[in-house]
């Protein structure tokens, strides 16, 4: 954990486009290195840019900040993965989840301090609404991650907005840091290796799809019934399933890309066989891979999740209607870090605490 932090922020130079960053002296290539700096090599503070003249270092850190957090906790899980508790400079606290694989590095970001959505097997959407998060502030998590996991940015392979908040309800601040990912100068990240997850807000989905990023969109679907989702989604009842559906063709129209389906194993909720016909049904037509996600416990759900066999008679059924479907275990578990389980707490004593 590091000390908490208390003088008052200055500006978030990671708030701005990169070409709107300063140059010492008009000298661009000054700049260049400011970007390689804070973005390639993930430096915690002006002072960590020994490339550049020590004047301009303290020039730019009597004006900008580059690290939006005041404190910074980190959990380790018994099977390797990392939860990370940033207090921001407000006071207000998110989260981010590493997941180190054999080939490849993966991180789930947040794009506000807790959700609006308010979905009832969500432990964020029991936090409640705090506030957006900026471009910067999305982006941070990832360098912030990378800097005390000891390696470079560009080793991310994979991002994941499925961290606290909806990222549609924060569209212009979520798509800003997701184009200062893909930017040449920065991380160079392929959109097919961001993934951006939504509860289902068709409006902002089709404006998506003219964005031009073909990104993975994974949609929390949960129930393809109307009476069930508006149970378990308590904002389900803004956006009816067809709308929902019929946007998500928009999206694949336009970007050629496969939609992923997050369904979360309620017990006796959402596990029924004619809800996996129903779904099976919803989807015709649409080129889309279903997530079965067995539930992860938290303290005070008012639901459990539905046993291995009812989950693996879900995807049989969903397979036999010509479903592609998979059963999705989340990582993470034992400090709070898996999916749904995101709520601020300490972990339990199992995680480590650095």
């Amino acid at each position: 954990m590091t000390a908490l932090d208390t003088s008052p922020p200055l500006p978030l130079l990671l708030d701005q486009p990169i070409d709107a960053w300063p140059m010492q002296e008009g000298r661009s290539y000054r700049r260049t290195q400011l970007v390689q700096g804070v973005y390639q090599r993930a430096a915690g503070c002006f002072d960590d840019l020994t490339d550049l003249p020590a004047a301009w270092r303290d020039e730019l850190a009597a004006q900008w900040s580059i690290d939006p957090f005041a404190s910074v906790e980190r959990y380790v899980s018994r099977d390797a993965s990392v939860r990370y508790l940033f207090t921001l400079h407000d006071g207000r606290r998110t989260e981010a989840v590493y997941m180190p694989y054999a080939r490849r590095k993966t991180i789930c970001v947040s794009s506000m301090v807790g959700c609006p959505a308010g979905c009832t097997f969500c432990a964020t959407g029991a936090l409640g609404f705090g506030r957006n998060l900026t471009r910067g502030e999305i982006v941070a998590q990832l360098l912030t991650v990378a800097r005390l996991e000891g390696f470079p940015p560009r080793e991310i392979r994979n991002v994941v907005l499925m961290g606290m908040g909806e990222a549609l309800l924060n569209y212009d601040e979520a798509l800003a840091a997701i184009r200062t990912l893909v930017q040449p100068e920065v991380l160079d990240m392929s959109p097919r290796r961001i993934t951006l997850s939504t509860v289902g807000l068709p409006k902002r989905i089709e404006r998506l799809a003219g964005e031009g990023l073909p990104l993975t969109l994974a949609v929390s679907l949960h129930a393809p019934d109307e009476e069930t989702r508006r149970e378990i989604i308590p904002t389900a009842h803004a956006h009816a399933l067809p709308d929902i559906v019929a946007s998500l063709h928009t999206w694949q129209k336009a970007t050629k890309r496969r939609v992923s389906i997050e369904y979360t194993m309620l017990a006796g909720v959402n596990d029924h066989a004619w809800q996996a016909d129903a779904l099976a049904r919803l989807l015709r037509g649409l080129h889309a891979h279903v997530n079965l996600i067995p539930f992860n416990v938290w303290e005070g759900s008012p639901q459990g999740g539905s046993d291995r066999s009812t989950i693996d008679a879900f995807r049989d059924r969903l397979e036999r209607k010509g479903m592609s479907v998979s059963v999705r275990f989340s990582r993470g578990q034992d400090s709070g870090a898996a999916c749904g389980q995101l709520s601020l707490q300490q972990p339990e004593p199992a995680a480590i605490r650095m």
